[in-house]
This record gives C-alpha cells, structure tokens and sequence, in this order.
C-alpha cells in the first residue's frame, strides 16, 4: 500500500519513511508531485495543521495521504514554542537559530524547570475526508546546550527523560522507535492498515 506523505521537509520524510517501513505501507514524498499545493500551515492547533495539509493533498493526489504536525511544548514558557515551533526565532528561522532562541529565553534557569515534551499530530485522509487524527507524546528536559551531532531541529536540545541523552545523541534507528512521531505514526500504521482492509 502506498502512502503520500505531505511534507517538503526531507528529514521529516526520511524519519517517517523509516519508521514506515517495517509494516505493509510505501511512503511516497510530494517530490513525486511537482504540482502539489503548497499548504500554508496557519491553524490555531498541531491536528488543525496536520489535518490541513493531509486534506489538502488527498484531494489533490486523489490517494491515501498522511500528514503529521510536530511542535515541542516547554512547561515554563507556557507550552512555547508549540504550533511556531518550525519559526520560534521569526520568518526565516533555521534549526540553528530556534535553538539559540530556546537557549537564551531559558537562561539561567535548572534543569529541574527545563520540562519540555515533544507533541506529534499524524493526520490520515483521503479524498472524502479525514479518516482519523492520532498523537504521539514524549517527555523531556531542555539541556543548558547543544548535544550530538544527530536528528534535527530541536534534537540537539532536547534530553529524553528515559535516556537521559538529547535526540541529537541518539542513534537514528533508536530515536525512530521511541520518539513523539515514532508514537503517533505507530497508532497511524494501525489506521492506514484498518483503511486497506475495509476497502
């Protein structure tokens, strides 16, 4: 079974792909799709986001689409950087530049006030309509600087409660099995996998 999954960012694309792969279902990227909308992401919440863009490629492929929206949430800034986690230090932000964000507005504070989580939406949809919304959560701590050299955005930053080790730090096969998107797209596997057996 193919899937279109409805994102241009190729390190999302290759985490999902992977984490895909061990069941029935082929990820299949917008690349393949020159002409696809681009969706602006400007809901209020990660399932808005998520369902926006799922919607807005199946109508256009005419095929199964799945779409995540990701955001980490940090206890004391209010659950910041959340839905703008992509552009927390403003239009034109870069991984690099979110992180010196996040770094400098948590200066000075411990480790023990630093609880974060990493929050992921995963959309299914096909051309009638959503088929369902799932989420994937996990617990962190913000580190007081960048470790490791893996993983992208936040990664670097961002310190698994279990492991006491940042993503960044983390093989990539491990952080696949056990992340916030590994979580949301194992409940989405079950969905695509319920979808292909009632049609």
């Amino acid at each position: 079974m193919e899937v279109i999954v409805s994102t241009r960012n190729r390190n999302k694309f290759k985490e999902i792909s992977k984490i895909l792969k061990d069941s029935k279902i082929k990820a299949i990227s917008l690349d393949h799709f020159p002409r696809a909308p681009r969706v602006k992401e400007d809901g209020k919440t990660l399932e808005e986001n998520a369902a926006k863009k799922a919607l807005r490629i199946a109508h256009f492929t005419k095929r199964l689409t799945v779409a995540d929206d990701s955001g980490l949430m940090v206890d004391a800034l209010n659950g910041a950087p959340g839905i703008y986690s992509a552009r927390f230090a403003g239009n034109g932000a870069t991984y690099k530049t979110n992180n010196e964000k996040l770094l400098k507005v948590l200066n000075g504070l411990p480790l023990k006030k630093r609880k974060a989580r990493f929050i992921c939406c995963v959309a299914v949809a096909d051309e009638d309509g959503i088929v369902d919304i799932v989420k994937g959560i996990y617990p962190g701590v913000i580190a007081k600087q960048l470790k490791g050299r893996n993983g992208f955005g936040y990664d670097p930053l961002f310190i698994s409660s279990r492991l006491g080790k940042t993503f960044a730090q983390l093989e990539p096969s491990v952080k696949n099995r056990i992340s916030h998107r590994a979580r949301a797209f194992a409940k989405a596997k079950k969905v695509i996998l319920n979808y292909i057996k009632q049609k």
